[in-house]
């Protein structure tokens, strides 16, 4: 009997558009019948989506697909979304390229980190970024691990040399519902971060 755990390769592509100024930085996307769209933060029942409505436009559920009747789908807007990104200067990725889930499910706490991203990489794409920003403990230890950073507290940052440049390590809270603040607390340390780097 074979009880070695598979390997997850992630499923998506960087988000890395050109003008971005941010690089934010999660773990590793749940298993994909947690998804409600094909993107980041993909899953229904975190808040990151509706953390960057209540923060950029005042109503969380800005990117929330709405019928005709005005009534909202269980999904959130991947275009919109993408869009807005794109925008505001926002890139996205993960910390883990490859890892495997220790239990069934998507706490960081059980997921083991094969194989980090190479960060560098993604920086070298964004030539107007001064900020990567971790949501959530496991993102953030991996850079510090990575670039022999002091880890930020939870809405500070520090400071990070990654291809020769400085720049600001923020520490977001997890977006996700584990995460034992409520929403409008989190989107308070997320609008702080934004308005510093001069997004709002």
């Amino acid at each position: 009997m074979n009880n070695v755990l598979p390997i997850e390769q992630h499923p998506l592509q960087p988000f890395l558009p050109h003008n971005a100024r941010i690089l934010m930085l999660g773990s590793f996307p749940p298993k994909h019948e947690k998804w409600c769209m094909e993107w980041f933060y993909p899953n229904w029942i975190n808040d990151m989506w509706r953390i960057m409505g209540y923060v950029f436009y005042r109503n969380k559920n800005h990117f929330v697909v709405k019928n005709i009747d005005g009534s909202v789908e269980k999904r959130f807007d991947r275009i919109s979304i993408m869009d807005f990104c794109r925008e505001k200067g926002i890139a996205i990725f993960d910390t883990a390229c490859k890892v495997r889930r220790l239990k069934d499910n998507a706490s960081d706490k059980f997921l083991e980190v094969v194989e980090k991203t190479d960060i560098a990489a993604l920086i070298e794409q964004l030539p107007y970024c001064t900020a990567v920003v971790t949501t959530g403990q496991k993102a953030t230890d991996v850079v510090a691990d990575s670039y022999k950073c002091n880890e930020p507290s939870t809405g500070s940052w520090s400071e990070v040399s990654i291809c020769q440049r400085k720049l600001r390590f923020w520490r977001m809270p997890s977006t996700s519902r584990a995460y034992y603040l409520s929403l409008d607390k989190k989107a308070g340390f997320y609008e702080k971060m934004f308005e510093y780097e001069g997004l709002i």
